[in-house]
């Protein structure tokens, strides 16, 4: 993959294949980034950007959550193209007591 378009648009279509979940994220604003794909969340657990980027030398990706005011507050490196929604969903919407969020959240 020789360009950063068409790495942005392989990281969206691994997002898409769980579109479910991603959109529990709050996932909007998408932007094409250097070596990667970065667009704003806003989960249970993080509000803000996520930032994916391609690992050429792992040919792995790292991924980054910054917060609203820019900083980077994790960071996860080596992570698997499958492995992107499911470690992503962890830190960004999943909690402990995520169902009963949701019941409360949108079943009152």
């Amino acid at each position: 993959m020789e360009n950063d378009k068409e790495l942005a648009e392989y990281i969206y279509t691994i997002l898409l294949s769980q579109p479910t979940i991603i959109m529990s994220w709050g996932f909007h604003d998408l932007k094409i980034i250097q070596r990667g794909l970065s667009f704003h969340v806003n989960g249970f657990k993080h509000k803000g950007k996520v930032s994916i980027k391609y690992n050429d030398g792992q040919d792995l990706f790292d991924i980054f959550l910054i917060d609203i005011n820019g900083e980077t507050v994790d960071t996860i490196n080596m992570v698997y193209f499958d492995q992107l929604v499911e470690i992503i969903n962890e830190r960004v919407e999943k909690t402990e007591d995520y169902n009963d969020r949701i019941n409360n959240e949108y079943f009152k």
